[in-house]
Parts: C-alpha cells; sequence; structure tokens
C-alpha cells in the first residue's frame, strides 16, 4: 500500500467545532459532544464491555486529485505517514506534506473534524511502500518517540497502524527501535489515562506470515508494546496463492496460519491466548478488485465470503484498500489490465465493497482501544494431563513412533501426523507450519470417550513371507498388522519401516485405512 502525487488546494482556516448539549452534557472524543464526569466514566466502561469488532477502509491521502474522505459514511484509515525524508525524523504525510502543509493544502484537519462531526472515527497509518517510514531514519529512540507522538496529538488520535514494507519491514535493528518508541509513547499516554491502540500491518502469503513479519511482531512484543492486532494485507499473493481457490478462500487461509503463529509469539512472551482472544487480534486488509499482479481479482463475492468467515470468527477488523478504488464502474473501468487508483477494475457500484465488507462490523473504534492483552488460558489449564478416558486417541509419547495419518491427543487437542515422526511434539512452538511433522485437527470435545483400535481379520491379506517378491501397492499381514508396498522389495521385513519410514519399502495401514478396508469386507 502506497502514497501517490502531491495536492495543493487554496489554504483554509481551521474550524474549532464545539457541540454543546443542554443538561447533563458530557465529552465523547470521536462525535465531538461534551459530557460530565460522572456519565463519561458510565460512557467508558460501557464502550469497553461492549467493545466489537470494526471496519474501516484505508484512503490514500495524498493521491491526486483529492478523494473526498470526510463525505465517508463510516471509519478511515488515512495512509501515510513517512519521514519528511530518508535522513530526518520529522513527520511528513507522505515525504510531499508537512503536516502544517497537509492542513493548509489538503484542508487536513477540516476533513478529520468534519467526518468526526458525522460519526466517523480516524486511523492514521503510518508507513506503507513508498518513502522513508520513520523507524528507518533515524536510531534516536526519542527523536522517534516524538515523531509519532506529534502525529497522535495533532489528530487526537486513539489508535494509529504502522504499516510495514520494505526496510521497514526487513530491518531488524530499525525494529528494535521502533518497538522502544511506541512502548515509550504508549506508557505516556497510559500514564496520562489516554488510549492508544497500535495495530501493525504486514505482508502474508496463504501459507501465514513471513520470517519478517514473525520476527516484526516479536520485536514489538519484546520491545513492550500492547499490540492491538495484527492485520495482514491479504492481497499480491503471486506464486503462493492456491490458483484452485478463490481469493477469499487464499486470504481466510492466510488468517488461519497467521492465528496459528500468533499464538505461538505470545506464548513465547509468556502469553496464553484462547482461540477468541487471537481472532479478535487479527485484521485483515484484501485489495479490492484487481490486484497489482495479474489473475488476482478480489471481487464483490470474495468480499462477502470473506466479512463472513470475519464475523463468525470474532475477528478484531476489517479493512481494504482502497476507498479511493472503491467507486462505481464506467465502461472503460472495467476488466482494465493495469491497476487503477481510481476503480477497483470490477463492476460495481458506490462504495459497495465497503458496504459488504463492513456489514456486522460496526465496533466503535476509540471502544476498542481500550483494549488490553492478558493471558485467558492458564498455565494449570495448558498443563493438566490429558485423560485416557477423555481421550479419542492414544496420548503422544515422546518414545512412541507414529506414522503419516496417526492421530493422538495432547494437551486436550488432537493432532494428525504429515508424515513418520518420533519425539516432536505436536505442539511445538515452530512457527514455520511446514516443517513441523503435527497438523492440529481440533479440541477433544466434552463427552469424548476412547475410540476402539480396529484390526483386519486374520486371512484378509497373505502373510509376509522372506523370498517373496513384492511390487508397489501389494498389501500383507505381518503380526496380525497390515502393511502396503510403496515400491518393488524383496526380503524387506514390514516391520523396519517403525525405524524410518521413509527409507523403507512398507507402509503400516491407518486406523482410517482399515476401516475403508472392512467396509469394504462388509459390503
Amino acid at each position: 500500500m502506497q502514497n501517490k502525487k502531491k495536492l495543493s488546494i487554496p489554504r483554509l482556516m481551521l474550524v474549532c467545532l464545539v457541540v454543546v448539549a443542554v443538561g447533563a452534557s458530557y465529552f465523547y472524543r470521536d462525535n465531538i459532544v461534551v459530557v460530565s464526569k460522572i456519565e463519561k466514566t458510565k460512557k467508558t466502561e460501557k464502550t469497553a464491555v461492549e467493545s466489537s469488532p470494526w471496519f474501516a477502509a484505508y484512503v490514500d491521502a495524498t493521491l491526486t486529485p483529492q478523494y473526498e474522505f470526510e463525505k465517508v459514511d463510516g471509519n478511515v484509515v488515512l495512509g501515510f505517514i513517512t519521514a519528511e525524508n530518508k535522513n530526518s525524523a520529522v513527520p511528513s504525510w507522505g515525504g510531499a506534506y508537512s503536516l502544517d502543509q497537509a492542513s493548509e493544502d489538503l484542508d487536513m484537519d477540516r476533513r478529520i473534524a468534519r467526518l468526526r462531526q458525522k460519526g466517523g472515527e480516524v486511523i492514521v497509518s503510518f508507513g506503507g511502500l513508498s518513502n522513508s517510514e520513520l523507524g528507518i531514519t533515524t536510531t534516536d529512540v526519542g527523536k522517534m518517540k516524538n515523531a509519532y507522538a506529534k502525529v497522535v496529538k495533532r489528530y487526537d488520535l486513539n489508535t494509529i497502524d504502522v504499516d510495514l514494507e520494505q526496510e521497514g519491514l526487513t530491518n531488524m535493528h530499525a525494529a528494535k527501535l521502533r518497538g522502544e518508541a511506541l512502548a515509550k509513547l504508549q506508557q505516556e499516554r497510559k500514564k496520562d489515562k489516554k488510549d492508544l491502540a497500535i495495530w501493525v500491518t504486514l505482508p502474508v502469503t496463504p501459507q501465514g506470515l513471513t520470517e519478517d513479519g514473525t520476527d516484526a511482531v516479536t520485536a514489538l512484543l519484546k520491545a513492550g508494546v500492547d499490540l492491538a492486532g495484527v492485520n495482514i494485507m491479504t492481497m499480491n499473493y503471486g506464486e503462493s496463492r492456491n490458483s484452485a481457490l478463490s481469493m477469499a478462500d487464499n486470504s481466510i487461509n492466510a488468517l488461519k496460519k497467521t492465528h496459528r503463529q500468533l499464538r505461538i509469539i505470545y506464548q513465547k512472551q509468556g502469553v496464553n491466548l484462547s482461540d477468541k482472544a487471537l481472532w479478535r487480534k487479527l485484521g485483515a486488509t484484501p485489495m479490492i478488485g484487481q490486484n497489482d499482479i495479474q489473475g488476482e481479482v478480489f471481487s464483490l463475492e470474495d468480499a462477502a465470503k470473506l466479512n463472513k468467515f470475519a464475523v463468525d470468527n470474532g475477528l478484531g477488523r476489517l479493512s481494504m484498500w482502497s476507498a479511493n478504488r472503491d467507486r462505481k464502474s464506467s465502461e472503460n473501468s472495467v476488466g482494465i489490465q493495469s491497476v487503477s487508483n481510481f476503480y477497483s477494475g470490477v463492476r460495481q457500484n458506490n462504495q459497495e465493497f465497503a458496504t459488504i465488507l463492513k456489514e456486522n462490523m460496526n465496533g466503535s473504534v476509540s471502544g476498542d482501544a481500550k483494549r488490553t492483552t492478558k493471558s485467558d488460558v492458564t498455565n494449570v489449564d495448558l498443563n493438566k494431563p490429558d485423560d485416557p478416558k477423555t481421550s479419542p486417541y492414544e496420548i503422544w509419547s515422546e518414545s512412541t513412533t507414529y506414522l503419516k495419518g496417526t492421530r493422538v491427543v495432547w494437551r486436550h487437542n488432537v493432532y494428525r501426523a504429515k508424515w513418520w515422526t518420533k519425539g516432536d511434539a505436536p505442539d511445538a512452538p515452530i512457527l514455520d507450519e511446514n516443517t513441523i511433522p503435527w497438523e492440529l485437527v481440533g479440541p477433544v470435545l466434552p463427552g469424548e470417550k476412547p475410540l476402539p483400535i480396529v484390526s483386519l481379520p486374520k486371512g484378509t491379506y497373505q502373510e509376509w513371507e522372506e523370498g517373496q517378491v513384492y511390487n508397489g501397492g501389494d498389501r500383507v499381514m505381518f503380526n496380525g498388522i497390515p502393511y502396503e508396498a510403496k515400491w518393488w522389495n524383496k526380503d524387506e521385513n514390514p516391520e523396519k519401516p517403525l525405524a524410518n519410514d521413509d527409507a523403507e519399502p512398507w507402509k503400516q495401514l491407518t486406523q482410517d485405512e482399515i476401516k475403508k478396508v472392512l467396509k469394504e469386507i462388509n459390503k
């Protein structure tokens, strides 16, 4: 996601709008309303309790011609704040406007006030694809913190978004300093009894966050930042995309994989979160319509499917890139080969993507900013021994060899072996799912009992014989256990796969395969 061109318009004076209510009036920030201290306390407590997921469309704020975000029905994420230049810690809008210039040339302050007056809320995004993110232009943590703080104070923000791409994502030294700066700012705000929710926005594949992405999240947490959540850019997948699946399905897979990674990242920091809490810490931002990569088109149907998944699972937020592109189609705007900054490239009506994506995502951004991160799964829960009497499968053991397809129970969850394994804990905190031999199937359900182990009756297959030649696909019995040849072999004892499944010519039939054979026998 990136900034575009500079726009200059006549200078206007900033108007301060104050709405005074009759009687017990009160101040509620985003609606620009003044309230009594007692009513403010009640409102705050209610908002914290009733906080729910929200939608906000990204707006390319410096794009020419100017997009009238103040007329949007809802919340916006304004992008992007970057450093004034590569050697500066001074914040600017896209490296093109200082904050004062943006007020004069873009009427930024007034338009933000107008959006709030209408009931919308504003998040400001730092970084993006182009220009220099504040975290990489200085090594002075104090200057960096002050740069972030200047923007937060100027626009009276309770929620910010840090969009890490390019060097902003890969520079780990900058990541450490950025984390320290943001943590200091968050702590200062808390001391002043002001909220500051910090979201980090990262590129993703359908297989989850890249190593740079997981490192970026870890750096923020290690520095002491209380992350509101991780917003993944569900777009521009390239070769990582499963072309047999829709863009929505690829995006849902990306969310599921990131959910797993986020659990591990927090566990390593000593915070144990439930599935529900982790989903709340995730957001998704698709690029509506034609993506930058040809063949990747996020349709209105994809938007509806992603929204349903978000609502069903309780995602913390949904966004989109961008409101600038969410316009009614013209004859020349549909099916265009190059990506337009002003049209989605698909047939649609004005704000149709936003309407679909924000359905049932009507939470308050300011209310949600009051959330703090706390373990909601105790160590006692995690370490409570699995009970063989209530476990559908055998409980995982470090000394047991497991074949591909074998199911086990471990810490109240069911796992399935992806390949031959021994000694690898199913819940090992490994971020790259491709390197671990287990996949999580789901939790052990209330009331479950051990499933009976099934076996094949004697004579189902011939007994293995020494000196006999066997071809791939041949099945035999050995000590009452059925095996299948993976390739031509002779004088190879079938029990040898228990030593190393990959290098041996036999594989033991799984319980699922045995059940299938029994079903065929009993037809």
